[in-house]
């Protein structure tokens, strides 16, 4: 008998070579409807075909693919729609599926069967490429071998048009997409660049980039004005010059006439020493080829040889023709220059004004230039990221259009047919290999449970172990079985 649940050897053994029928017998019936079942049941054909997904044939550095999402989201996307009531309904119309049972069943209970026999599965990445899947593989089992070869050869080319149409469609939904984004970017931008040259326009002058021409022009005029000033120096000192040598000259040539003589030597010397005293401050101040040196220098020297000559000039002996006489060369010469040297004078004044004038724009515009280039500023950084935006568009839609136009070409990525969909020769279930070894398994593993179930059950005591385990008392005297001995 068995105690706690455990079964020894010799139990086993005594059990075994009492119910030994029942192991050829279990398995020999399970074994049987093993075989009848592969025989009995309804027999389904698989159909099955890969798909490949053939890589651009453009490189994705060169040109940006239309699909962007990863294959396992977009084969569960265009599985969903494949697999979709519209989508089969077609199918087993086309086909003329279960045409025998049209009558029994509704349309949805057909297209819910259908859906059950078609399976997709992604194909296991390949070394190196990243965990990007190569493909997938479709399997569609059936009742019928035509039938099974005929769905998967619709199903494969479905999700192959599909696939072409998605990425078309979204070639064409993005490319119409930049498109309009791109003319919102240009008007904005073109808003931009009317308010930056309209601000130009204003500021002409004053924006940060002529600063620093501002300044150099500035530097420049007040260069000019300290030349400008140097000469207006020398014009009035020119004149000064010029207007003393005139009372000189007309103080002599009156003498000249109220005294009947030659010009009055000393007051020629007198003219010379002033000469030469202007001519020694200017050399203290210029170089000896500055023009007013030089000038200089010649009235020195001209006045140095009338005194050399000392012309006789001959004079009317009565005063009634002194109102007759004109006067000499050099006093009309220094009038004439006198009068040249306030021309130039006020001509110098004039342009000195100008000058200051332009240095007091000058600086108004340096001063204000702070203040517009803060505005400035704002200006070009709205414009700068407007037109960023703007070419980042541009460029997007160029990728976009190319894209587009690749896939059109078959030359982006797209699904291939590995091999056409197979043709099941034999069912795929129920197999007559896996059912009858199946059932004679089953048959001896069902035998085996009931020789334990039988060990279990029997409550027979067939040694001191049994007896003293059963009555929980120990043996005094055990008696043998004398028949089993003879």
């Amino acid at each position: 008998m068995a105690r706690n649940g455990e079964i020894s050897v010799a139990d086993a053994m005594r059990v075994l070579r009492k119910y030994w029928w029942l192991l050829p017998l279990c398995t020999v019936v399970m074994g049987a409807l093993g075989y009848v079942a592969a025989r009995v049941l309804p027999k389904k054909y698989t159909s099955e075909t890969t798909v490949l997904v053939e890589q651009p044939v453009v490189s994705a550095d060169y040109v940006k693919p239309v699909e962007s999402d990863d294959l396992n989201m977009r084969l569960a996307s265009m599985q969903a729609q494949v697999l979709s009531t519209p989508r089969l309904q077609e199918i087993i119309e086309k086909l003329h599926l279960y045409a025998d049972q049209r009558g029994k069943a509704s349309m949805d209970d057909f297209i819910g069967q259908l859906q059950k026999a078609i399976k997709v599965k992604m194909l296991d990445p390949m070394p190196g490429s990243g965990g990007r899947a190569p493909g997938f593989h479709v399997e569609v089992s059936f009742g019928d071998p035509d039938a099974a070869q005929k769905i998967c050869t619709e199903i494969t080319g479905v999700f192959i048009k599909q696939n072409q149409q998605q990425t078309l469609q979204q070639g064409r939904v993005t490319t119409e997409f930049m498109g309009q984004e791109l003319q919102v970017a240009k008007a904005k931008l073109d808003e931009q660049d009317a308010k930056l040259a309209q601000f130009k326009k204003k500021y002409l002058g004053t924006l940060p980039e002529e600063e620093q021409s501002n300044l150099g022009l500035l530097e420049g005029l007040n260069t000019q004005l300290a030349a400008a000033t140097q000469a207006v120096s020398r014009a009035q000192e020119d004149k000064a010059i010029n207007e003393t040598l005139l009372n000189q000259q007309e103080a002599n040539w009156k003498a000249t006439l109220n005294g009947g003589g030659t010009q009055n030597p000393d007051t020629m010397e007198q003219q010379l020493a002033y000469l030469q005293e202007q001519y020694r401050q200017m050399l203290s101040r210029y170089t000896p080829e500055y023009p007013d040196v030089i000038k200089l220098k010649t009235q020195i020297q001209e006045l140095k040889a009338r005194m050399a000559a000392e012309p006789e000039i001959k004079t009317p002996t009565t005063p009634s023709t002194t109102a007759k006489l004109h006067e000499p060369a050099q006093i009309t010469e220094l009038r004439t220059r006198v009068k040249q040297d306030e021309m130039n004078i006020a001509d110098l004044a004039k342009h000195q004004s100008q000058i200051q004038q332009q240095i007091q724009v000058m600086e108004a515009r340096v001063q204000a230039s702070p203040m517009v280039e803060q505005e400035y500023k704002e200006l070009t950084r709205d414009h700068d990221t407007a037109l960023g935006i703007y070419n980042d568009l541009l460029r997007k839609q160029s990728d976009s259009s190319i894209a587009k136009d690749l896939v059109q070409q078959q030359e982006s990525e797209v699904f291939r047919e590995l091999d056409p969909p197979s043709y099941p020769s034999s069912p795929s279930f129920p197999k007559m290999i896996l059912f009858l070894p199946g059932g004679l398994a089953a048959g001896l593993a069902l035998a085996c449970g009931i020789l334990y179930l039988l060990a279990m059950l029997d409550k027979a005591m067939y040694s001191e172990r049994d007896v003293e385990a059963s009555l929980k008392l120990p043996v005094l005297v055990s008696v043998p079985n004398l028949n089993a001995a003879n």
